[in-house]
């Protein structure tokens, strides 16, 4: 089968850092369901691992967290899928990777993909999605009432990525919160704007003054996105006493939680691929996410992120939307289709 890969950990503007080449076409077994890849999507993550893992000895790392496509055949275990089922999802770190024909993927991350979407349009969706419905919701716990805070306000550093596009969405949609989404640029302004957002600041400049601009002198919550270590102590004070903070990225320096203590402020990590990783009890509420995510679009709740379309999936265009993302110009989600 053809995928797209590499074997050593280099600079995307290096022709080796992605590479076109021919892979065995594995077997379904056990729990997984075999998909042939119709549609994938690119996330930070594929970047960040392609810069930093290496494969083993005359071994071909293949990348890519998002999909979209058919599933060809089932393991023996396999109770949700059939073939013919056209399905998205986003994939285990520990496994190889979308960037090829067909991948396997156990049930559990897997659901329906939107019936109302292309495969671009859903490839788009499952990594983000369930990176934002996971922190509003299991971390951030904005879908609980709290007497800590009856008008809770929620900023999002930025807001305008793949994470933020559905974050956005979701808040707006499924709850009550007041949402403050930074973007700097005014295409990512009105994108953010577009998705949801009450209120728009410019994560380039000072976050206080802004928030006092509008009348606001604390927010309950932070989803931060991007850059941390770079907002972290005005964060910090403009977090409200017990209020959440909530982050994906990774602070260059680390962080000084210390800060954090004299507010109660509680700080969460979101990782979602910590179920997959370590198989935890509740792996299903993956699949059972992307299921009700489904349901949201074929109503017309939620909308896909997709922005971009680069095209066929081989080594070229990989690289270009790797390039793309390490920008940090990005705005939604960058998809490519078919091989």
């Amino acid at each position: 089968m053809k995928a797209v890969g590499y074997q050593r950990a280099l600079a995307i503007t290096e022709p080796e850092a992605l590479l076109d080449i021919e892979l065995p076409q594995p077997e379904a077994t056990d729990r997984d369901v075999l998909v042939k890849v119709a549609a994938i999507s690119v996330n930070p993550v594929d970047t960040k691992i392609r810069t930093r893992v290496a494969p083993s000895a005359d071994e071909y790392k293949v990348l890519g967290w998002d999909a979209a496509g058919e599933v060809v055949a089932v393991g023996t275990e396999v109770s949700l899928f059939k073939p013919g089922d056209k399905v998205y999802y986003a994939g285990a770190l520990n496994r190889r990777g979308s960037n090829a024909e067909y991948q396997l993927v156990d049930e559990r991350l897997v659901a329906l993909m939107p019936s109302n979407l292309s495969y671009p349009e859903a490839a788009a969706l499952p990594l983000t999605a369930i990176t934002a419905w996971e922190l509003l919701f299991d971390r951030l716990e904005l879908d609980r009432p709290s007497l800590k805070h009856p008008r809770p306000i929620l900023l999002i550093i930025g807001a305008a990525g793949g994470v933020g596009s559905m974050l956005l969405q979701l808040a707006r949609k499924l709850t009550s919160v007041c949402i403050i989404g930074t973007a700097s640029r005014p295409a990512s302004k009105a994108w953010v704007k577009a998705l949801g957002a009450h209120y728009i600041i410019d994560h380039s400049q000072p976050l206080l003054p802004q928030l006092a601009e509008l009348g606001i002198e604390e927010v309950s919550h932070v989803a931060s996105l991007t850059h941390t270590d770079q907002h972290y102590p005005e964060l910090v004070k403009l977090l409200a006493p017990q209020g959440k903070l909530a982050l994906i990225d990774d602070p260059a320096a680390g962080l000084d939680i210390m800060p954090l203590k004299q507010k109660s402020i509680s700080l969460h990590w979101e990782f979602m691929f910590t179920r997959s990783l370590f198989t935890t009890a509740d792996m299903h509420m993956q699949h059972q996410l992307l299921t009700d995510l489904s349901r949201l679009i074929e109503q017309g709740q939620i909308k896909t992120t997709l922005q971009q379309n680069l095209g066929t999936i081989n080594a070229n265009n990989l690289r270009q939307a790797h390039a793309l993302l390490e920008s940090g110009k990005a705005i939604g989600k960058v998809v490519l289709e078919g091989f």
